[in-house]
Order: C-alpha cells, then structure tokens, then sequence
C-alpha cells in the first residue's frame, strides 16, 4: 500500500504509535485506542465499567503516581482499547493530572476521545470539552447521568448540542446501561471515519492577538513542518505553558506530525 492509499484510507486508526509506546500504551492486540475524558464526578469510571466489563487493569503512568486504567471491547470485528484518564475540570496542565490528560490526547493522538459530561451540570462541563476540541477532531460527548436530569426537571437538546459542537452527542444513564449500545456504535463511527467531526473551535474577536497567534502559527511551521494544531500550541506558548516550551526544545514536538505508516497492519 502507498502512502495515497493509506491517505485515503478512511478506516485506517490515526493513533501515533510512537508516542503510544513511549505513554506506555501496548497496542499490539488492538485496532484502536479510545481516550475517556472527563470532569471528576460525572460517571466516568461507571462508563469505564460497563465498555469493559472484567477486561481491564491498573498500573501507573510512565514516570507518574497518577493511576491508569486501560480495558477493551470489540465491535464490528474491531478491537478498542479503553484508556481512562484522570477527572480534570480543564487541561490547562496546572496539576499532574491535568498534565497526564492533556499529554495523552495531544501527543497519542487517540482515535477517539469520549468525554463524559454530566448533564445537569453540563454548563461547567463544556468549559473541558472545548479545551478537549481545540486538540482532536475526533470526539464524541457522551452526557451522563439523564436520569438524575430527567428527575430534576433538566430537558437537553443533544441534535442541537451536536450541530453546535461539531461531534456526536450521545445521552445517557450508564448506571442503568441507557445509551451504551448506542455510545459504543458512535465510537466505531468516529474511528472508523464513518463520522466525519467538525468541532467548534472558540476564536478570539482581539485583532492583536490573532496576528500575534498568525506570527508565532508560521515560526513553529518553518521549525516542525507539517504540525498539526499550530494555532492552539501558539497560544499554548503565548501563554507560556512551561510543557509545550519543553516539547519545542527538545524537539519532541515533532512527534505531533501525522504518521504515515500508522494503520498500515490494519488496513
């Protein structure tokens, strides 16, 4: 296979193996990774539970404290492997687990990121999954806990959420198993290219700091040609987010660059 066909290859994972392995991610029995996000109470480890069922374990992450949790399940002939990752209200990289979240969406590259939001606090949720959106197009929101909603007198319009966001939103109650089936077909669509995401992306209305962002989006282009989300690592820097200055010096921001052989065993 040449890499124009691999490029056109809609099924094909997106993952980056490399920085995968270096995460500690052994993906050598499995087709894609999944990445399940969050803020802390939202049901996140019962939707962790109930996608993996006795197939999962527990360790560290590579140089951290912070515990991991990964499992699988298969789909559609496809395997998934689950990486939960820790309860964060942002990923701003402000605390270690911030930092272990952050890194892993951006530098791993999953094929999916499920973040679970709870849905009668959605308003202080959003505030992650619009961080989450300015690093991925592959995302689906999966609003947990309808049921305690439903009894608070909480109406969501998903269809209208989806088309504001750009990704699949998915309703649910895991406790009880409701929106599961149907969480678990979206993942496979996103993965799968089948559902091609279009995520919002919050632009600035101050003309000093788009042409600030412009510049800096062209320097970082000429140092790590071919780099994907320049614009949110220029803010990143503009920011002076101390993790992202480190991936700049020591190059390891280049590993970000899309990998052409990714999904060559699979395809």
């Amino acid at each position: 296979m040449n890499s124009l066909e691999l490029n056109n290859c809609a099924n094909c994972p997106v993952h980056n193996m490399g920085n995968l392995k270096k995460l500690g991610i052994d993906m050598s029995s499995f087709d894609f990774v999944v990445a399940l996000a969050g803020n802390p109470n939202t049901g996140k480890s019962t939707v962790f539970n109930y996608l993996t069922g006795l197939r999962q374990h527990t360790g560290n992450w590579p140089g951290k404290t912070v515990t991991r949790a990964e499992g699988g399940f298969e789909y559609n002939s496809k395997r998934f492997k689950l990486v939960d990752l820790p309860g964060t209200y942002s990923l701003l990289s402000t605390s270690t687990d911030e930092e272990v979240a952050r890194d892993f969406i951006l530098f791993g590259q999953p094929d999916v990121t499920v973040i679970v939001a709870d849905a009668t606090r959605l308003e202080r949720n959003l505030n992650l999954v619009l961080q989450i959106l300015e690093i991925t197009n592959r995302a689906v929101l999966c609003l947990n806990l309808m049921d305690e909603a439903r009894r608070n007198g909480i109406k969501v319009e998903d269809r209208t959420l989806s088309k504001e966001l750009g990704i699949p939103v998915v309703v649910a109650s895991a406790r009880q198993g409701e929106g599961m089936a149907e969480l678990i077909n979206m993942i496979f669509e996103v993965a799968s290219g089948k559902y091609i995401c279009k995520p919002y992306r919050i632009k600035s209305n101050s003309s000093e700091l788009n042409d600030a962002i412009e510049k800096l989006s062209k320097e970082i282009e000429k140092e790590f040609p071919g780099l994907p989300n320049l614009r949110w690592v220029a803010l990143r820097l503009l920011e002076g987010d101390q993790s992202i200055i480190d991936a700049i010096r020591s190059g390891n921001l280049g590993n970000l660059k899309k990998q052409e052989l990714v999904g060559i065993e699979n395809a």
